[in-house]
């Protein structure tokens, strides 16, 4: 063997790599492309439900890197619903994986889509919004997503862009690549057509246009929650009768609420909401159900599938307290959107007030307006409104009937007046306090 040629080779390959590595990463394509496909197959992996399918990641990977571009991973978003919370986050933190992986995120804003709405899970056609309403609800969650997303990773269009511009006759081609029989194979479809309950032919293209997306971004990958599978497979199908490479399909699953039961929602008020304080989002996840911890630790943190076997072991051979983890995720969440040291803040908070049974040292004042008393008094479901510790009046008086209001210690289950003094301390929950101060008529 020429050990000196062999070195000589070996170097020359080394500057190759580092040249075409530079290259990579101008075009957007981390590291972990260039090394270790098998590595981001993992990271791609964890807490999903199904890819469709996996050996064509691996091979698109690959072309893309040899192509020297990345991936181009496409998430729709139909504007109807802009509060985010930590169910909504669990397809953007997949996103911002393939993100930190060197690929590009293009979101698409359903402002065109959005004016149909999206039939899936109706059981009646929806009501469609007007252009205004559409644009606004872009707007918000616009806004919210790059609390989550990499901006500069990120593309965000509005498929108004290409979808208003065709004409009739590019409708009807549109429309003659997927049969009557196709669409009612969809679950809420067929439900209503076989309970004699109506079925606009609108509704019928809100899938179509969905799918006609993927073909004008020419995605490689779309990623949507379960729900989408129907509408994410019509993608893959136009893209081939376009001439186009299918993209891969990866669903994730359902998040279920701090309840444990339902899936999580504003509505049923069992949501941890990104814009929650650290404190409240801290407290709501150590609430959660110990059989939740490792799909929340899949979900919605960033922990690496290696970080995330050590939790299952520990969890399954009852090496520590299931509580004692549940706080790291506590803080491992909390950590995503307020910080590192905010986390740790309230973690000291959720020690004090919840495992000690003490009063937080510093307690925001809530000063009462005059136009609330009545006398001395105030409506205490109003109250807890005004101060935020309950979305509605409703939910207020479902607290107030359930025990979890107190005032100065004490429960209040009577959702009508109460008199108040200054310096009074309510309570909703185990975290949520508040020091009044009442105005007096002068």
């Amino acid at each position: 063997m020429d050990l000196k040629k062999d070195g000589f080779k070996r170097k020359m390959a080394l500057h190759k790599m580092a040249y075409m590595q530079d290259e990579l990463q101008k075009k957007g394509i981390g590291e972990m492309n260039m090394v270790n496909i098998e590595e981001q197959i993992r990271i791609i992996s964890k807490g999903t439900d199904e890819i469709i399918d996996a050996d064509d990641l691996k091979r698109k990977i690959e072309k893309a890197q040899s192509a020297g571009r990345p991936l181009v991973v496409k998430l729709g978003l139909d504007p109807t619903a802009p509060d985010i919370h930590l169910g909504h986050t669990v397809v953007l933190r997949k996103i911002r994986q393939f993100q930190d992986l060197g690929h590009r995120a293009v979101i698409i804003i359903g402002d065109f889509t959005g004016m149909i709405g999206d039939p899936t899970g109706r059981s009646r056609t929806r009501k469609q919004l007007t252009s205004e309403e559409v644009v606004l609800n872009a707007r918000t969650y616009e806004n919210q997503i790059f609390k989550i997303l990499d901006k500069e990773k990120t593309e965000v269009r509005f498929n108004s862009e290409w979808l208003s511009k065709l004409n009739f006759s590019d409708v009807i081609k549109l429309s003659s690549k997927c049969t009557v029989a196709r669409m009612l194979e969809r679950d809420d479809f067929q439900k209503r057509f076989e309970a004699h309950e109506s079925i606009g032919v609108h509704e019928f293209f809100y899938p179509l246009m969905q799918g006609f997306d993927s073909v004008e971004l020419k995605a490689d990958v779309e990623i949507g929650g379960t729900e989408q599978r129907f509408n994410i497979l019509m993608g893959r199908n136009l893209q081939r009768d376009y001439g186009q490479e299918s993209q891969i399909a990866l669903f994730m699953p359902l998040l279920e609420g701090i309840d444990g039961a339902e899936k999580m929602s504003k509505s049923l008020g069992n949501y941890i909401g990104i814009d929650d304080t650290a404190e409240d989002m801290y407290g709501k996840v150590m609430s959660i159900p110990d059989e939740l911890i490792l799909k929340y630790f899949k979900l919605v943190t960033d922990i690496h599938p290696d970080e995330l076997e050590a939790i299952t072991a520990q969890l399954n051979g009852n090496e520590v307290n299931p509580r004692d983890i549940k706080m790291r995720l506590a803080r491992e969440i909390t950590a995503l959107y307020h910080g590192a040291a905010v986390a740790g803040l309230a973690e000291e908070y959720f020690r004090t007030v919840f495992q000690k049974r003490e009063m937080p040292d510093h307690i925001a004042e809530f000063v009462i307006p005059d136009d609330m008393m009545d006398g001395p008094g105030v409506d205490l479901a109003k109250l807890l409104f005004s101060l935020g510790f309950a979305e509605s009046k409703s939910e207020a008086r479902r607290l107030i009937s359930q025990g979890a209001v107190k005032l100065n210690g004490i429960k209040q289950l009577d959702a009508r007046t109460v008199e108040l003094k200054n310096g009074d301390i309510i309570q909703a929950g185990k975290l949520k306090f508040a020091r009044l101060v009442v105005h007096k008529d002068s």
